[in-house]
């Protein structure tokens, strides 16, 4: 299960081809594509993620903060736990990196810190509409 959640967005993972004999290696190796069944898998939205781990394995945990601008009033939930050996996370970082990589080539870069994204009179206007 910990493979599947690093699987591409086109469903590909490149996997190293078996040994070969010497007038073979000679020729350009193809990527290898793997085969995934997802008919079963449960999408779930999170806007949350916490990572902790041992060192054999991190645990991801995935929630939804109500609240994501401040801190939060009440405790965020936890709905979905992901433990992954320190090899999978890596190949999980990589195509991460892959996929953000390319969206940022196409939209523009992401900014992360929240605080540089909302625009004080909306944020005000909002706070302004809650009490009216």
């Amino acid at each position: 299960m910990a493979d599947e959640a690093a699987k591409t967005a086109d469903d590909t993972q490149t996997a190293a081809p078996a040994p070969a004999p010497a007038a073979e290696k000679a020729q350009t190796q193809q990527p290898v594509q793997v085969q995934v069944e997802d008919d079963h898998a449960v999408a779930t939205y999170a806007n949350f993620c916490r990572v902790t781990g041992s060192p054999e394995e991190l645990i991801v945990d995935f929630g939804l903060n109500p609240q994501p601008i401040g801190v939060p009033k009440d405790p965020i939930q936890v709905k979905q736990r992901i433990i992954l050996n320190f090899f999978t996370a890596k190949r999980l970082l990589a195509a991460l990196q892959m996929s953000v990589a390319r969206h940022e080539s196409v939209f523009g870069v992401l900014e992360t810190d929240i605080n540089k994204r909302v625009r004080p009179g909306l944020q005000q206007q909002a706070a302004q509409a809650k009490k009216d």
